[in-house]
């Protein structure tokens, strides 16, 4: 199945950056309005940290404005801020959002994990 994958609109042809699918931006604009947090300062902070059954763990949090060094990505009202240390791991990457019986969630789909987790939340690069 062919996902609808969107680019940051600040993003050079053929950079390799961060791409969000359409069901994952829905869902952000959805949480950020519940958070509270403002899409003109704030955003959604994609980082990856040590730990996990995997090596190291995926984090994702609402934050009210970008750090310094951070890489910013526009997508339409929503910006995603990547810390320069996270973003080694993740450029290349694919944020969804599933929702099935099973699962609820975001979903990273990530070129760059060479090995993942049961749990999808951890991974080794």
């Amino acid at each position: 199945m062919e996902l609808p994958v969107l680019n940051a609109e600040n993003a050079a042809p053929n950079q390799k950056g961060i791409q969000v699918t359409e069901r994952a931006l829905k869902r952000i604009r959805v949480a950020m309005a519940k958070e509270g947090v403002s899409t003109q300062d704030g955003g959604l902070r994609l980082g990856i940290q040590g730990g996990g059954c995997s090596g190291l763990s995926y984090n994702i949090r609402f934050v009210s404005q970008p750090r310094e060094r951070d890489r910013v990505y526009n997508f339409e009202e929503v910006r995603v801020f990547v810390d320069p240390k996270s973003f080694i791991y993740l450029h290349g990457m694919i944020l969804d959002y599933e929702e099935t019986l099973m699962r609820q969630g975001f979903n990273f789909i990530n070129p760059n994990s060479t090995k993942s987790c049961g749990c999808g939340s951890s991974f080794s690069g």
